[in-house]
């Protein structure tokens, strides 16, 4: 990234999407890591925003609005079922998608801090409001559930799902964002998908590399494929970093770890490839960084794993 470059810090320490506690620490477990100190030798000038204000989950009744924000003529998605916490979600991310857009129109880049992945949603709408972009999903999940097919009700899982307006979040502006399109989106890391999910993105236009795929090709190759589909007619790029996309033995604090994922070597890899394209191309728009969780990693690791990545994709490297 351009060395003149300001990245807003966005906190979101949300954890109403996650099936457990303790994510909405990630924020600032990853800020303590050094995250400003990293983004400065990358070459950026980091400002923090500080944190979205929002109650704790235990002080909310998960099937009510009132910890949204909105009124009850405002609110779209009261009375949904099978989607836990889903009012204070679009609360949270009416207010992210706000701060993201308007950090966009003042020339600076969004950098959000989740919190679970269901962030993703006021990210990536506020990254599109005025924009047709792409996403790369850095992931081992495909977050492609609705409350009409998840086996859990849990939001974190069907981020991608909100955002393309599928099932109940066809009618819900707050989520769907249509200028982000499904041969645009491209997931990097795919290892752990329950059965209707495999159905949904083999259905689908988006495009998929599996840890499989990473393995018999290579992260940089298999990034580069990624940022050809999230870039094809598109003006540019949102990154979504979920840390559950590394090995549970290089990133132990992640809300669903999966084992057999990505290295700490290849995670740079993926990263700098990011780096180096928006060098080239200027295709970097805006980024998440999700699903740390400070009370089941040790010594703060992933969170610092993730200050470091996040780093890479502003432009750090070892030469």
């Amino acid at each position: 990234m351009k060395t003149n470059a300001t990245v807003r810090i966005i906190g979101a320490p949300m954890d109403y999407g996650a099936n457990r506690r303790g994510v909405d620490m990630g924020p600032s477990a990853i800020r303590y890591a050094g995250l400003a100190d990293e983004l400065e030798r990358a070459g950026v000038d980091p400002i923090d925003d500080g944190d979205l204000s929002m109650p704790r989950a235990e002080e909310i009744d998960p099937d009510t609005d009132e910890a949204s924000g909105l009124t009850s003529t405002e609110s779209e998605s009261s009375g949904v079922e099978n989607a836990k916490f889903l009012p204070a979600i679009e609360g949270v991310n009416v207010r992210l998608a706000a701060r993201v857009a308007e950090t966009l129109a003042d020339g600076e880049f969004p950098l959000v801090l989740g919190g679970d992945h269901s962030v993703a949603i006021g990210s990536l709408h506020g990254s599109a409001r005025d924009a047709d972009i792409g996403a790369i999903w850095f992931d081992a999940h495909a977050d492609l559930n609705t409350p009409e097919t998840s086996p859990s009700g849990n939001v974190h899982g069907m981020p991608l799902g909100a955002v393309l307006g599928r099932g109940v979040f066809g009618d819900m502006d707050w989520a769907h964002t249509p200028r982000l399109q499904e041969d645009s989106i491209a997931y990097v890391g795919l290892r752990s998908i329950d059965e209707r999910e495999r159905e949904l993105v083999r259905e689908s236009e988006m495009t998929a590399f599996t840890m499989s795929d990473i393995d018999q090709r290579g992260m940089t190759a298999v990034v580069e494929d990624a940022l050809e589909v999230a870039t094809d007619g598109t003006d540019g790029v949102h990154v979504s970093l979920d840390l559950d996309m590394i090995d549970p033995k290089a990133a132990p604090g992640v809300g669903t770890p999966v084992r057999g994922g990505v290295t700490y070597r290849e995670a740079h890899a993926a990263l700098e490839t990011v780096s180096k394209r928006h060098d080239r191309d200027g295709i970097l728009r805006s980024m998440d960084v999700v699903e740390v969780n400070p009370i089941l990693d040790e010594a703060n690791e992933t969170a610092s794993l993730a200050a470091e990545l996040t780093a890479s994709a502003f432009g750090k490297r070892i030469l």
